[in-house]
């Protein structure tokens, strides 16, 4: 590794902006050169712009669906939750009702109890 093969690399430097092609009038040089105004150069033609809603839609449909997956977990697991909680509230108060009480008669009520709430839901 030479001195002289190093040089020619580092001299190398890549201009960022472009040079003018003439001076400005004005002497602003170094603002950049401004593009001619061509109102009518955005526009597409009628069919590009139904394919570009048609995906646009695909997209936010595709989107809307995922976002309600996601909601539907979340109250999937919320609902869970909560039903763990009754279960669980509701052996503890068998649990009351037997340290008072017949298991036998605990037993029965706890199947009265089942009939009602299948009948009143």
């Amino acid at each position: 590794m030479s001195v002289e093969e190093q040089t020619p690399a580092a001299t190398v430097v890549p201009t960022s902006k472009a040079e003018p092609h003439s001076l400005r009038k004005n002497g602003k040089q170094w603002h950049n050169p401004k593009k001619p105004f061509r109102p009518a150069s955005g526009q597409s033609s009628y069919a590009k712009r139904k394919e570009r809603d048609a995906t646009k839609a695909a997209n936010k449909a595709l989107e809307q669906e995922m976002k309600e997956e996601k909601v539907a977990e979340r109250d999937r697991r919320i609902q869970v939750i909560k039903d763990r909680r009754n279960a669980k509230e509701e052996k503890e108060r068998y649990e009351k009702m037997a340290e008072k009480m017949h298991q036998k008669k605990v037993e029965r009520r706890k199947r009265r109890e089942k009939r009602n709430k299948l009948l009143n839901s």
